[in-house]
């Protein structure tokens, strides 16, 4: 009798506090979770976070840890969560699938242009050559603009920049050619092994990878400083011409939210590729890399991010009780 009331006495109290756990789990994806102007944007963010559905989270009776259990509700085709430190993964979907990445593709750009130790104070300048015949997109950089390297880099990595990032290649030794080579050689040493890379901006649907491969990628940029510290930037301004000064902001507005601990950033979109999305963060004080793919809808990336973060904080404390 004595043990039959402690283990009524175990379970009320598991219970209490698995109740006191989801009391505290956050029920959507907020306006404040992604960081937006309440006034500017109140209209197409708030309505895109009242149609969020709320986390659902069951306990796995295996290992509450395993992130696969915990159904994410997420909107993005592909998603992948690797814990750095131990190289497992936290929670994937869709995680073995090659896909189009978009400008993701301007991660190893940089990577390219770093390793070959060019002069990052040279002035590079914007030609016809530069003009996306692809998919036809436009660019605030305009033929005859005038940057220097480090700014040209700067902008392909925070604000996507398509004339920058192939303007980069241009000017590699070599040229386009060349630089694509060296892109897939880089692959290959990174072990990149379902990745292929056939131009520097990502516009092209060739442009390919796997959620694991891309990880390898976040993880070798994360070696250079600057690409922490250019894909995490919020502003840049630039003057292309004399007397003419342009402002540049980053494509991810989840490096201006205090909540998240980002060290590289990357945005992508192409039809073929849907929106897409990568980060190296820390969540729970654990390095991870966060993959999304094709993702539908111009913000769900940013709100399955979220959705992700939220798991594996939740995921933590119930591997706790």
């Amino acid at each position: 009798m004595h043990l039959y009331h402690l283990s009524r006495r175990w379970l009320g109290a598991s219970i209490s506090t698995i109740t006191a756990l989801f009391a505290v789990l956050p029920a959507s994806v907020s306006a404040q979770d992604l960081n937006v102007n309440p006034v500017r944007y109140h209209a197409p963010y708030t309505q895109f976070a009242a149609n969020l559905q709320p986390v659902q989270v069951s306990l796995a009776p295996t290992s509450p840890s395993l992130l696969q259990d915990l159904p994410a509700q997420l909107h993005s085709e592909i998603a992948y969560v690797q814990d750095l430190k131990t190289g497992r993964a936290i929670y994937q979907k869709n995680s073995t699938q090659v896909r189009p990445i978009a400008s993701i593709t301007k991660l190893m750009t940089a990577l390219v242009v770093l390793e070959a130790n060019q002069d990052l104070n040279e002035t590079l300048e914007i030609t016809s050559a530069d003009i996306d015949r692809l998919k036809n997109t436009t660019s605030r950089l305009s033929v005859g603009s005038k940057l220097t390297r480090a700014q040209m880099l700067h902008l392909a990595l925070m604000s996507s920049e398509n004339r920058a990032a192939n303007a980069l290649g241009r000017h590699y030794p070599g040229g386009i050619r060349a630089f694509v080579r060296a892109m897939n050689d880089k692959a290959r040493a990174l072990g990149m092994r379902e990745s292929r890379f056939v131009e520097p901006t990502g516009l092209s649907s060739e442009n390919v990878s796997s959620p694991k491969d891309l990880v390898r990628l976040m993880q070798a940029t994360a070696q250079h400083p600057l690409i922490q510290e250019y894909s995490t930037s919020e502003q840049l301004t630039v003057e292309p011409r004399p007397g003419r000064q342009l402002v540049f902001s980053n494509t991810n507005r989840l490096v201006q939210n205090s909540k998240w601990d980002i060290q590289v950033s990357k945005t992508g979109f192409i039809n073929e590729a849907g929106q897409c999305l990568v980060l190296l963060t820390k969540l729970e004080g654990r390095q991870v890399g966060i993959v999304l793919l094709n993702a539908q809808g111009r913000y769900s990336r940013i709100g399955d991010a979220i959705r992700l973060r939220n798991l594996v904080e939740s995921s933590n404390k119930l591997a706790m009780l």
